[in-house]
């Protein structure tokens, strides 16, 4: 089911402008439409990847909502930089894999 738009952007504004409580409304709002998109992120990844999607969105949504300079403006804005962040923690997960297997510690 895909997230209305006008909900979502009403929302960012509430977050950004300092409302809390916005955060878990655009949680439930949105939350599906992230699985699709971690699992799109999921599908390049290695048939053996032990980085769950759901592990993907819950962490990709910490590092949304902590970072307050990203001023999401609207939807789009929003599913864009999702993604990007997604992107991000597989490859932060992919160095930390390989320098595991080196025996460094990062």
């Amino acid at each position: 089911m895909a997230s209305a738009s006008g909900e979502v952007t009403e929302l960012l504004h509430r977050l950004n402008a300092g409302d809390k409580s916005a955060s878990e409304q655009l949680l439930v709002l949105v939350y599906e439409e992230l699985r699709g998109v971690a699992n799109a992120c999921m599908h390049r990844e290695r048939i053996d990847h032990t980085l769950q999607p759901t592990a993907l969105v819950h962490e990709a949504w910490l590092r949304l909502i902590d970072h307050r300079e990203w001023n999401l403006e609207n939807r789009a804005h929003f599913f864009g930089i999702a993604a990007q962040v997604m992107r991000r923690i597989l490859i932060d997960y992919a160095r930390a894999s390989n320098a595991e297997k080196r025996g460094v510690l990062m």
